[in-house]
């Protein structure tokens, strides 16, 4: 199993294929994510620090060109599926923000 490592806060095994966004929540993880897991909001974008998250699918590379300030390293914790190691960042925090993260991403 892979392990996913958020920085700052804890290392975690994850099954392999599972979606980034629920291991976090499962985790006990703060992340926001507000559309559901459907590549529309990006509030559950995080910072890929070290790992291969794999290949972007179009509809998150859609999404993500529409943010001109973001980085090459910055990724939609809904989109990626874990199969190997990875150690991110959580960029935004439901609870940093004062409001309920969102519906639960469907897997």
């Amino acid at each position: 199993m892979p392990n996913v490592t958020v920085e700052g806060e804890k290392t975690f095994s994850v099954e392999a294929g599972k979606k980034l966004v629920l291991a976090l929540e499962d985790a006990g993880i703060d992340i926001l994510h507000r559309c559901g897991g459907n590549a529309r909001c990006t509030t559950c974008r995080v910072q890929v620090v070290a790992g291969d998250p794999g290949p972007m699918a179009e509809l998150e590379q859609a999404r993500l060109a529409r943010e001109a300030s973001l980085g090459p390293d910055i990724r939609l914790s809904c989109q990626i599926r874990v199969e190997s190691d990875l150690t991110v960042r959580v960029i935004s925090r439901a609870g940093a923000e004062g409001i309920a993260a969102g519906p639960r991403p469907a897997d």
